[in-house]
């Protein structure tokens, strides 16, 4: 029975939590797979299911027997690791009495009907396995010679309760997430081009889809995850490429099979109708195709080939069949008539395709890393090694180019201005690198080649350790806090929401990994602790997705209701061409219809030496002069003063507070046009 715990009280809140119903106060199996070798009996259908407001038990059991012969079953069911019910029971006994297997006939045989579970046994089922989604449940179903004892068979089955947080509205709506965050980042970068070293929007696209992708692969190691973290890492895995798309995965099998691929046991009508069977006894039908995904991107540009050659030839016949100079003539009106405010779209639009690409390329390399990693290290056929190869060649020599060119472009402005701020204030080098480090300080510009080398390392590490959930998850964790402590080192954000919204999912990352490590079957752990982690993992991962939604949100509406720059700009310069016409007659650089700056301190200090009145030398003192000389010799020694008017120093004289050298005294901001 179960105890009143801490796990169980996590496992009730989970209760509540927001499902997909299919089915109502039942619990049914779901696949089965045997747990005996060299059984007398093969059991080829296994459908039970019990509903407890009826306490009708409904079955259908198919199969084949080498003889014929009396059983006895025993029935366990474990929930959480736990042993929560078993019974033992005849077929042949006049309460358990079943047709079709009293005694179970040679050859193949069948059995359908329902049972009646009486109050005492059904009461032994917690009612929490009605309710909690993804019920980690298993029933095993043993069947004994009734004459000698010994196994004759042995099934076990994982048992759902029809209810799963793998829910195609969550995929939906981070799909939608990830859909705003693109477009706040391209609306962010509208609204900032023409403005080297202005920093992008947080979180941005990149940010969100890394996040995701940290999720996804999560639910990729060879670790006994609990159902319920493993239906909960489905729900991200769109992000990584891995859809429900059957032309799709057909394509590609046709494309393995055409080119030496084994499809014997690996392939998508095969897998469509197997049970996965995990270490921990669990099972679970295909619907995920986590790891039969990662054959997925491999067949894509096989199928993107066949698809280009089909629209090529479609668009020959059609133009053969509209060869008239019409069409030629309405393209190019078409082209006149372009907008003017995209003209320079139009002109940049080989540049802006090329950022574009190369800005996916760093979005999806870490997986990309992952899938030609695996593909190389699992086999297949020759053509999905080769393909995998080329293309990672490709993404990687595409990324080594740009840092190449980024860094040597750095050296360039360190030698010509002592710094390498001309990456953030060149609007050309802005234009065409700023991609890899937009947010970035300015010190710090050269973070994306770490990023770019953890990207890969991680993608190694699943990749080439799968089968090995200890060496994967040991390896991750070092590489998650690794860039962790870069981070927090450096805290290289231009931004405090950027530097505290990537801090934050690196410190999440880390405690997912940290979490991924219980799951390790190395430490043996009791399977309701993996529950209970796994519970805390989906809320944690859950909380930090939210919030990043809510500041998607939030950058949205800033978006909207803030000014446009350049709309502003424009109307500030228009301004000034209206303030230029109205400017008053006494004093151009006075008029009162423009707007006055404060003085600064330098304008000051440059107005002591700013004078628009004769020459007069400067001396670092005071010089004296003689009635009968100057010790300027600006005036000859024989030039006489009596026709010199003279004046009174007196106390009560207005220029009483004289100079000694008649000069008068320099005001801050004389003469200066300010």
């Amino acid at each position: 029975m179960w105890t009143v715990s801490f796990s169980t009280a996590v496992l009730i809140v989970l209760g509540v939590w927001p499902t997909c119903i299919l089915a109502a106060d039942t619990l049914s199996t779901s696949g089965f797979s045997s747990c005996s070798t060299n059984s007398d009996i093969q059991v080829k259908k296994l459908d039970i299911s019990y509903t407890r407001s009826t306490r009708q038990v409904t079955f259908d059991v198919a199969g084949t027997s080498e003889k014929e012969q009396n059983v006895t079953a025993s029935l366990v069911v474990y929930a959480y690791g736990n042993e929560v019910y078993s019974k033992d029971f005849n077929p042949c006994s006049s309460d358990n009495y079943i047709e079709q297997l009293c005694p179970i006939p040679t050859g193949s045989f069948s059995a359908t009907g329902s049972q009646q579970i009486p109050e005492s046994f059904s009461s032994q089922i917690p009612s929490i396995a009605f309710s909690i989604p993804d019920l980690d449940g298993q029933a095993k179903l043993q069947l004994k010679s009734l004459d000698q004892g010994n196994e004759v068979a042995c099934i076990k089955s994982e048992l759902s309760n029809g209810k799963s947080i793998h829910v195609p509205g969550v995929s939906y709506a981070a799909a939608g997430v990830a859909g705003a965050a693109l477009v706040v980042s391209g609306l962010s970068a509208i609204g900032a081009a023409g403005k080297p070293g202005a920093p992008s929007s947080s979180p941005g696209f990149g940010e969100v889809m890394g996040w995701f992708h940290s999720m996804a692969t999560n639910g990729m190691l060879s670790v006994n995850y609990p159902p319920i973290y493993r239906s909960f890492a489905k729900n991200f895995a769109f992000s990584t490429g891995l859809i429900p798309w059957n032309q799709m995965q057909m394509a590609i099998d046709n494309f393995r099979s055409s080119t030496g691929g084994n499809l014997t046991d690996n392939n998508y009508k095969f897998l469509k109708n197997a049970t996965l069977v995990y270490s921990n006894g669990s099972s679970s039908d295909t619907s995920s195709k986590l790891k039969r995904g990662l054959h997925l991107a491999i067949g894509v540009s096989d199928l993107a080939a066949r698809s280009f050659s089909t629209s090529f030839d479609e668009s020959d016949s059609d133009h053969g069949d509209n060869g008239d100079d019409g069409g030629i003539q309405h393209v190019v009106s078409g082209i006149d008539a372009f907008p003017q405010k995209l003209r320079n779209f139009r002109n940049d639009y080989w540049g802006l395709l090329g950022r574009t690409v190369t800005n996916l390329i760093l979005v999806l390399y870490g997986i990309w890393v992952l899938y030609c990693v695996y593909q190389l290290s699992s086999g297949d056929s020759w053509a999905a090694k080769v393909l995998a190869a080329v293309t990672l060649a490709i993404f990687t020599a595409v990324l080594l180019f740009f840092a190449f060119r980024i860094f040597t472009l750095a050296r360039k402005y360190r030698k010509a201005e002592g710094d390498a701020y001309g990456l953030y204030e060149n609007k050309e080098t802005w234009r065409k690198y700023s991609l890899f480090y937009d947010n970035y300080k300015k010190d710090y510009w050269w973070l994306f080649v770490p990023l770019i080398v953890y990207m890969f390392a991680k993608g190694c590490i699943l990749a080439a350790g799968n089968g090995h959930g200890l060496v994967q998850s040991a390896g991750q964790l070092i590489v998650e806090a690794l860039l962790l402590i870069l981070l927090l080192w450096y805290r290289p954000y231009v931004t405090k929401s950027s530097q505290w919204i990537n801090i934050t999912i690196q410190i999440v990352r880390v405690l997912s990994v940290i979490c991924v490590l219980v799951f390790v079957e190395e430490l043996g752990l009791a399977q309701t602790t993996k529950t209970v982690t796994g519970v805390v993992l989906i809320a944690v991962q859950s909380a930090l997705t939210g919030v990043l939604a809510i500041l998607i949100a939030t950058n949205a509406i800033i978006l909207c209701i803030r000014k446009n720059p350049h709309v502003q700009q424009r109307k500030e310069a228009e301004k000034m061409n209206r303030d230029v016409d109205d400017l008053t007659p006494l004093d151009a650089r006075e008029s009162l219809l423009m707007e006055h700056h404060p003085p600064r301190k330098d304008d000051s200090e440059m107005s002591k030496f700013n004078f628009t009145g004769p020459y007069q030398p400067y001396h670092d003192h005071v010089p004296r002069h003689s009635p009968t000389g100057s010790t300027d010799h600006l005036v000859g020694p024989n030039y006489s003063l009596s026709n010199q008017h003279r004046r009174s120093f007196s106390r009560d004289s207005h220029d009483s507070n004289h100079s000694f050298d008649g000069r008068p005294a320099a005001a801050p901001g004389y003469g200066l046009r300010y």
